[in-house]
């Protein structure tokens, strides 16, 4: 008989969403990657102190990243989204800023880092998970990259991660 793998579901729960309204992950009708991370930088840029924070560094180019690969991302039947613990206005001027075609989604009060295993840390008072990208389907999480070194190059080694696991 055959070992089960272990499966993470998606917790119920609609949080805020650039796209006006709310997402729930664990509903989504399509494969989703989504890519947590610290968060964007305002326009005036990083705040002091932010580049001495292991792996804090690329938010803005793995977004812009994901942007440019939106379509390819399409190509294989799968829906992007970002998520970090900034409130709604922020991510949603980041969104704008950044002409992002997939919704920025918020979870300030860090819901998804126990039932996710999300690592977190804490910067000038404020909790920010740490960069981790998922897979979902089905409202189940099928793979995890973690230990992103190159926030800008990861969202190319996941669409070649689609593309292995679609053929």
């Amino acid at each position: 008989m055959g070992r089960m793998r272990d499966v993470t579901r998606v917790p119920r729960g609609p949080l805020p969403a650039t796209i006006g309204g709310a997402v729930d992950l664990s509903e989504l009708p399509c494969r989703s990657v989504l890519f947590v991370y610290p968060r964007t930088s305002p326009p005036e840029g990083a705040p002091e102190g932010w580049e001495l924070i292991p792996g804090a560094r690329g938010c803005t180019a793995e977004s812009c990243t994901f942007r440019d690969l939106a379509a390819d991302f399409a190509a294989h039947d799968t829906a992007i989204f970002g998520l970090s613990t900034q409130g709604p206005a922020y991510q949603a001027e980041a969104a704008a800023r950044l002409h992002l075609p997939y919704p920025l989604i918020s979870d300030a009060g860090c819901s998804l880092a126990a039932p996710l295993g999300l690592e977190t840390f804490t910067f000038e008072g404020v909790t920010l998970y740490r960069r981790t990208t998922l897979v979902i389907e089905a409202g189940a999480v099928v793979h995890r990259f973690t230990d992103i070194a190159d926030p800008g190059g990861h969202p190319a080694k996941v669409l070649k991660w689609l593309a292995r696991a679609s053929s």
